[in-house]
C-alpha cells in the first residue's frame, strides 16, 4: 500500500510547493460538460470496485500472483508516475474538468507531441499496473473498464477543445494520435 500511495503524497507535496494553482484545480470537481459526470463517477466505481475485489483477494487467496509479475507492475506503476508527473510539468493547464481556460494555449512539445492525451495514456497504465501490485488478478480485469469510459471522455473533451481551443484542429492533424502511438 505504502508503495502506491507514497508517489501520490510525494507528488501532493511538490504541487503544494511548485504549483498550487495546478494542484487546485487537479482537485476541483466541478464537471460542467455534459456526459463527462458519468465519465467521472463511472471511473470512480471502477477504481472502487478493484481495489474492494483486491482486498477480497488477498484476504480469500483466489488467485497469487506470481512475484516477477508484482514486480513488473512496480516498475510499470513506477514509470507511469513519472510519465505523469511530466505531464503536470509541461502542462500547467490541467483541470480535472474538461474545460477551456482563460488564455490557455495548445500545448504540443514534450509528450504532447507523441500523442495528444498522455495523462490518460499514464492513467491507464498506472490503474492497471495497480490492480497487479496489489497482487489481484480479478482487480486487473476491472480496470478494463476504465479504458472504454477513458475514451468517451477524450472524444468528448476533443469535441469542446476543437471548437473553443484556437490552433488545437492544426495540432490534431500534426499529432495523430489520441493515446496510443500508431494505434489509436
Amino acid at each position: 500500500m505504502a508503495m502506491l500511495f507514497v508517489p501520490v503524497f510525494i507528488m501532493g507535496v511538490v504541487l503544494v510547493l511548485r504549483s498550487p494553482v495546478l494542484l487546485e484545480k487537479r482537485l476541483a470537481i466541478d464537471e460542467r460538460q455534459k456526459g463527462q459526470v458519468w465519465v467521472v463517477v463511472s471511473s470512480g466505481v471502477v477504481f472502487v470496485v478493484a481495489f474492494v475485489l483486491a482486498g477480497l483477494n488477498f484476504r480469500y487467496a483466489w488467485y497469487t500472483l506470481p512475484k516477477w509479475v508484482v514486480l513488473g507492475a512496480v516498475v510499470l506503476f513506477l514509470l507511469s508516475y513519472l510519465m505523469y508527473a511530466e505531464v503536470l510539468r509541461e502542462n500547467a493547464y490541467l483541470s480535472r474538468c474538461v474545460e477551456v481556460q482563460e488564455g490557455q494555449k495548445v500545448v504540443d512539445s514534450g509528450l504532447y507531441g507523441v500523442v495528444r492525451h498522455p495523462m490518460y495514456l499514464a492513467t491507464i497504465v498506472l490503474f492497471l499496473s495497480m490492480s497487479l501490485v496489489l497482487g489481484s488478478l480479478v482487480s486487473f480485469v476491472v480496470m478494463f473498464a476504465y479504458i472504454p469510459i477513458i475514451i468517451v471522455r477524450i472524444k468528448g473533451e476533443e469535441r469542446l477543445l476543437e471548437s473553443k481551443l484556437v490552433g488545437y484542429r492544426e495540432y490534431e492533424s500534426r499529432v495523430r494520435f489520441r493515446l496510443v502511438p500508431f494505434v489509436w
